[in-house]
C-alpha cells in the first residue's frame, strides 16, 4: 500500500478498500437474500393448509421487492465507488444518498416533523415580525426605515426557507420519498377500487349517495368525497345517484368514469336512512351538514394504518387523504379530457408558475371577505423571490382562474412583469347566471387541472375550489403541504370533526391577549391569523383566546379503517415502476 511520508492513505488507495469492503457486502445481501426466500419458502412446501398459501406468497412478493430495492442500491454505489476510484476521483462524485446505508428505510417521523417545524416558524417568524412592525409605518418619521427592515426580514426569510427546501433534496431520501408516495397512493387506489367492484354486486352491502345538493362544483365533489370516505370506512360499495344533477342532468357518469365498473345499482332491497339501529344491507346517507352522531371517521381523520407511512413524505397527511379520494373519482370521460386538452394546449403553460384563484361573485360578502389583486400577487412574488436565490427565472407565470372576466385584464394592467395565463371565457361561464352548464363545468375542470399542476398556489380557502385545487396538488405530487398559501382560512374539511392542535412547548397567558397552555395541552383552533398567532380554545382549561402558532403542532387523528387484507400491499408493477 502507497503511504505519503506522514503516513496518511492516498484517496486512491481509501476508496480501494472501501470498494472491496462492498464487495462483501454485496455477496453478505446476497447470501441473505437466499437465506430469507428459502426461510419463507419452507414452510409453504412444509405445510399443507391451502389457506396459507396467499399470505405467504404475498410475504415472500414483498420481501423480494424490497431485498430488490436494496440490491439495485447496492449495485449503484458500487458503480459509483469504481468511478470515484480512478485516477480522477474525487468524494464529489459520489451521490450523498448512498452514504446513508439505512437510506431505503426511510427518514424518521421526528426528522420529518422537525424538517417541516423549522419551515413553519421560520415563516410564522415573518407574519409576527411583518404585522407589528407594519403597525408602526404611520409614524412618518420611521417610516423609511422600517420599510428597509422589513425587506431585510424578508431577504432573510426567504434565504432560511430556500436553505431549508435543500434539505430534503440533499439527506438522500429523495428517491425514497418518490417511491413511498407513489407506492401507498397505488395501495389506496386498489383498495378502492376493490371496494367499488364487489365479486357479486346484488350480495354486496351499500351505501347511497344522492349528489343533489344544491351548491357548487367543488361543495359537490366533497360531497362525493364525504360518501367514498364513508363507504371506505363501512365496508360498503358506493352507489351514486346522479340523475338531474344540475351541472348535467344526464348525470355524473355521462361527464366522468363511473366510480365502479361493476355495481351501479341497489336492486329492488331495502334503503335504511343512517343512522341505522342495525346492520342494514343498503344505507342512504345525509347531507355531512345534518348528519348526527358524526363518525370519528370523518375528515380531518386518517386511517392508522397507513398514518406511519404518510408522515414520513407528506406534511398535510388529512388534505392528500382527500386528494386520494379525488384522484379515484375525478376521471373525465373522452370528450370531456379533450375539452380540458384543446384549452390547455392553446396556453403556454411551463414552470415555473404560480397559480392564483380569485372568487369574487356569490362568495364575497357572505363567506368571504373581498380581496384585492395586490394582496395575491405579493406572494407570488415573494414565491418568485425566493426561487431566484437558487434558479434564473426568465418568465414569471402566472395563472389566473377567476370568475370575474375584468381581474385578468386588471392584473396585466397593473402587473407588466408578469406573464398572465388565463381564459377570460372560461370566466364568464362562471358568472353565477351561467354556472350551472356544461360549458361552465369544462371550464372549472380547465381551472382545477391547471391550479393543481402549478408549481404554488394562492388562493382564498374559504372557496370549495381554491381547497379542491390543493388537494388535487396533493394526489399528483409528494408534498404540496408548503406549495400554497390561503388569504383566509387555514385548510378544513366542510363538515369535518374538530381541528385541534397539541401544544409543544409552555405559554403563561396574559401577554397580547393570549392563552395559557401546558405541553401536551389540545386546543381547537379558528384559524390562523397570520400574524404569528391564532385563535383558539385551550379543552383542558375551556380559556379562548390567542394562541402564538410556532408553539403549537397539529393534532393528527388516527381512525382504525378497515385494512383491506385482501388486497395486496404492493401490486407486481409499483415497484418496478417507480
Amino acid at each position: 500500500m502507497k503511504n505519503y511520508s506522514n503516513g496518511h492513505v492516498t484517496i486512491h488507495d481509501y476508496f480501494m478498500m472501501y470498494f472491496a469492503k462492498w464487495k462483501r457486502v454485496a455477496v453478505v445481501l446476497l447470501a441473505v437474500w437466499i437465506v430469507v426466500t428459502y426461510l419463507v419458502i419452507s414452510p409453504l412446501r412444509c405445510s399443507g393448509n391451502s389457506d396459507e398459501i396467499p399470505d405467504v406468497q404475498e410475504r415472500l412478493k414483498r420481501m423480494s421487492s424490497e431485498l430488490e430495492v436494496l440490491w439495485q442500491r447496492n449495485s449503484k454505489l458500487i458503480a459509483q465507488i469504481k468511478k470515484s476510484s480512478g485516477p480522477n476521483g474525487n468524494l464529489k462524485d459520489l451521490d450523498p444518498a448512498f452514504w446513508n446505508l439505512e437510506a431505503g428505510l426511510g427518514p424518521s417521523e421526528e426528522y420529518e416533523n422537525l424538517r417541516r417545524r423549522i419551515h413553519s416558524n421560520t415563516k410564522e417568524f415573518w407574519y409576527y415580525a411583518n404585522h407589528e412592525l407594519g403597525k408602526l409605518m404611520h409614524e412618518s418619521d420611521k417610516e423609511a426605515k422600517i420599510r428597509a427592515i422589513l425587506e431585510q426580514l424578508s431577504d432573510r426569510k426567504s434565504t432560511l426557507l430556500s436553505d431549508q427546501e435543500k434539505l430534503s433534496e440533499m439527506d438522500g431520501y429523495h428517491e425514497w420519498r418518490q417511491l413511498e408516495a407513489a407506492n401507498v397512493s397505488d395501495l389506496v387506489q386498489r383498495r378502492l377500487h376493490y371496494l367499488q367492484n364487489p365479486p357479486d354486486c346484488r350480495e354486496a352491502r351499500k351505501l347511497i349517495c344522492n349528489l343533489n345538493k344544491g351548491c357548487g362544483f367543488g361543495c359537490q365533489l366533497h360531497h362525493i368525497v364525504y360518501c367514498l370516505i364513508f363507504a371506505y370506512a363501512t365496508e360498503r360499495t358506493l352507489i351514486l345517484n346522479s340523475k338531474g344533477w344540475r351541472y348535467n342532468t344526464k348525470g355524473w357518469e355521462y361527464v366522468f368514469h363511473p366510480i365502479s365498473e361493476s355495481c351501479l345499482s341497489s336492486y329492488d332491497d331495502k334503503v335504511v336512512q343512517w343512522p341505522v339501529s342495525y346492520d342494514a344491507k343498503v344505507v342512504s346517507l345525509p347531507f355531512i351538514d345534518s348528519i348526527s352522531q358524526k363518525p370519528k371517521f370523518l375528515p380531518l381523520a386518517v386511517p392508522k394504518d397507513l398514518a406511519h407511512r404518510i408522515v414520513r413524505f407528506n406534511g398535510d397527511p388529512s388534505s392528500w387523504w382527500v386528494g386520494q379520494m379525488l384522484k379515484f373519482v375525478l376521471k373525465p370521460r373522452l370528450p370531456m379530457q379533450k375539452a380540458i386538452n384543446d384549452t390547455i394546449a392553446k396556453m403556454n403553460f411551463k414552470s415555473p408558475i404560480v397559480g392564483v384563484h380569485i372568487r369574487r361573485t356569490d362568495k364575497v360578502g357572505t363567506e368571504a371577505a373581498f380581496h384585492h389583486i395586490h394582496e395575491y400577487m405579493a406572494h407570488v412574488k415573494d414565491y418568485y423571490d425566493q426561487l431566484e436565490l437558487t434558479r434564473p427565472v426568465d418568465v414569471r407565470r402566472v395563472y389566473l382562474a377567476t370568475d370575474d372576466a375584468n381581474v385578468l385584464d386588471d392584473a396585466r394592467q397593473k402587473y407588466p412583469e408578469y406573464t398572465f395565463l388565463g381564459d377570460p371565457s372560461i370566466a364568464k361561464t362562471a358568472a353565477t347566471h351561467r354556472r350551472y352548464t356544461p360549458l361552465s363545468l369544462t371550464g372549472l375542470l380547465v381551472d382545477l387541472h391547471m391550479l393543481a399542476m402549478c408549481d404554488y398556489l394562492v388562493c382564498t380557502f374559504s372557496s370549495q375550489v381554491g381547497r379542491v385545487a390543493y388537494e388535487m396538488m396533493q394526489s399528483n405530487r409528494v408534498d404540496a403541504s408548503n406549495s400554497f398559501f390561503s388569504l383566509d382560512d387555514i385548510y378544513y374539511f366542510g363538515g369535518q370533526n374538530a381541528h385541534d392542535r397539541v401544544a409543544i412547548m409552555q405559554n403563561h397567558g396574559g401577554k397580547n391577549e393570549d392563552i395559557s397552555f401546558e405541553v401536551g395541552d389540545k386546543i381547537g383552533v379558528a384559524g390562523n391569523h397570520w400574524n404569528g398567532y391564532g385563535r383558539g380554545t385551550n379543552k383542558r382549561t375551556n380559556m379562548n383566546g390567542l394562541i402564538p402558532w410556532y408553539k403549537t403542532a397539529d393534532h393528527l387523528v388516527l381512525y382504525p379503517f378497515p385494512e383491506y387484507k385482501q388486497v395486496p400491499i404492493y401490486s407486481e408493477t409499483s415497484q418496478k415502476n417507480v
